[in-house]
């Protein structure tokens, strides 16, 4: 790791970046004067589709928007001023959206104390929790940039049918409603037919870039975050964004990618306790989904804290993140990262879409389009359409069923074992978890166990969740990964209404699509069933300590 304190630091608009340079001039050609001797940074600010190759030109064209979608998200401000006082009575906000429609919102609310509900799952279990919290006095935001998300289109089906059930009109079920989507969607169509407001979204931005667009906003303003804020952050650092210096998007993006050319194509991720909470399961997405294709990629750790194991190694670029610093205070908290950043959220925001956009431009990668994230999608609608695959567990541990490859052992800390041992100099463990995130939120203490036991990288992501996160890398970035997935019983299931299968279907024929996906790359692939999420989620944290000892 690096003395943050002996380069340069890159600084504008209030948004600090520590470290870059030492990592930059570590290659053995700086890949920021190749940037900038190719006019990168001022061809970005102004938009130039071409910047990533004559086969990524045509998305480009259309996904350049976040550039400066802040400018005109200002034009929304009237809009979701009425929102909130037409609304005023409905103080329960629930977000339900995947991916880029519900991480960024969830950032703002967490960093800046607000209470928002983010439905992004299909355990029945936490969706019963949601509808059973304050329903009268509920409002749900369905968001959707394409409109056809599976996800949120259950959330929306069940809240209906819910308000419906608690004795309201189609009239009145409608104000409870709130839809973020794209013109000409189905989902703007939908919301007409239900009676709901509507919010169009930017078109020109992709899901992911879509933080200071109404994805963003609109569930944030409900909540009570004063939005204009975060776009004053940014339209300050948009300023920086087209210069050869005092540009921290470019310091960070061109470290990003000097260090990736250079083997270090993990970059752990590191909250430093300054006041921005959860920045790293957006950038999450942002990065993994961006740069993960065609065999290469970086792959985003989020480490839960600087203490914990998996936030260093010769692979690995450590970077923390936080709010300003205060005069005299050390970037990184003292933990000597190789990178900090620090600054107002807003300008976060758009200084990490910029810099994964000039990583993509080192790399030599399209960072707008997902080309692996149907093949899960396509895998859970045959299933839907056909049901489940017959699977028999390899054996059974207490309350955990174990499907693991032939040739495995035949004991669950053998195949933990197996499965630790075989991730090699390279290579890393990806925890997918099926389960509720908050009724099963100990199945996350196994990420910095598994990490301490491997020393490697390993990830830990929510099921379906992270399908629209690292479920891109998975496929398409470098197939160096080692897959633990975690399925759980359902107890009490719950209808898709409208729709002839349930949650608990759904969020099954989404694992089976997911496992089928990674199983024909022939990456090693271990999936536990828990017959029981409490006893399995306590046996196989106690198996996996065990490991370390």
């Amino acid at each position: 790791m690096s003395d943050l304190l002996a380069g340069p630091v890159e600084t504008a608009a209030g948004l600090a970046v520590h470290g870059a340079d030492t990592v930059d001039k570590s290659a053995p050609a700086s890949t920021r004067d190749a940037l900038v001797k190719a006019g990168v940074p001022g061809r970005l600010a102004e938009k130039d589709p071409t910047l990533w190759g004559p086969d990524a030109e045509a998305e480009a064209k259309i996904r350049l928007g976040w550039v400066d979608t802040h400018r005109r998200s200002r034009e929304l401000l009237p809009q979701l001023a009425e929102l909130k006082a037409e609304l005023a009575d409905l103080d329960h906000v629930v977000l339900a959206g995947m991916g880029g429609s519900s991480l960024a919102p969830e950032v703002i609310a967490r960093t800046l104390g607000k209470q928002l509900t983010v439905l992004d799952t299909t355990d029945p279990g936490q969706v019963r929790a949601a509808l059973a919290d304050r329903l009268e006095r509920t409002v749900v935001v369905v968001a959707s940039k394409s409109g056809s998300t599976v996800e949120t289109d259950s959330h929306r089906r069940a809240y209906w049918q819910a308000f419906l059930d608690a004795g309201m009109t189609e009239a009145e079920a409608g104000r409870h409603f709130v839809i973020v989507t794209d013109p000409g969607s189905p989902l703007e169509a939908t919301a007409a037919e239900m009676g709901a407001f509507t919010v169009l979204a930017d078109p020109n931005v992709g899901g992911r870039y879509s933080a200071l667009t109404a994805f963003g906003l609109v569930p944030s303003a409900l909540a009570g975050v004063e939005v204009a804020e975060l776009l004053d952050e940014a339209d300050a650092l948009s300023r920086s964004l087209g210069g050869d210096r005092d540009n921290p998007g470019l310091a960070l993006g061109a470290a990003l990618g000097a260090a990736a050319t250079m083997g270090r194509d993990k970059v752990a991720l590191i909250s430093d306790g300054t006041g921005i909470d959860g920045l790293g399961d957006w950038a999450e997405q942002l990065i993994a989904e961006s740069t993960g294709k065609s065999g290469i990629g970086i792959l985003p750790v989020v480490v839960e804290s600087p203490e914990s194991p998996g936030a260093g190694g010769a692979d690995v670029l450590t970077v923390t993140y936080g709010g300003a610093l205060a005069t005299g205070a050390v970037p990184g908290g003292g933990t000597g990262p190789d990178v900090a950043v620090n600054g107002p959220l807003g300008a976060q925001f758009l200084a990490w879409e910029y810099a994964t956009a000039i990583a993509g431009v080192v790399l030599g990668i399209d960072p707008f389009n997902q080309p692996n994230v149907t093949e899960s999608k396509d895998n859970t609608n045959k299933i839907l359409a056909s049901g489940p695959p017959a699977e028999t567990p390899s054996f059974t541990s207490g309350a955990i069923e174990v499907y693991a490859p032939q040739g495995a052992p035949g004991d669950l800390a053998g195949v933990l074992r197996w499965l630790v041992d075989g991730l090699g100099g390279d290579g890393y463990l990806a925890v997918m978890a099926y389960l509720d995130r908050f009724a099963d939120a100990d199945a996350a203490r196994l990420r910095p166990l598994l990490a301490g036991a491997s020393g490697r990288p390993v990830t830990f992501g929510w099921g379906p969740r992270f399908l629209h996160s690292t479920g891109q890398y998975h496929k398409g970035g470098p197939q160096v990964g080692s897959y633990l997935q975690l399925t759980g019983a359902v107890a009490d299931d719950l209808p898709v209404p409208g729709k002839p299968y349930t949650f608990g279907e759904l969020q099954a024929a989404q694992a089976a699509g997911d496992r089928q996906a990674l199983a024909g790359r022939e990456r090693p692939l271990v999936r536990l069933h828990l017959t029981d999420r409490s006893a399995g989620v306590a046996q196989l944290l106690d198996a996996v300590g065990a490991l370390r000892a």
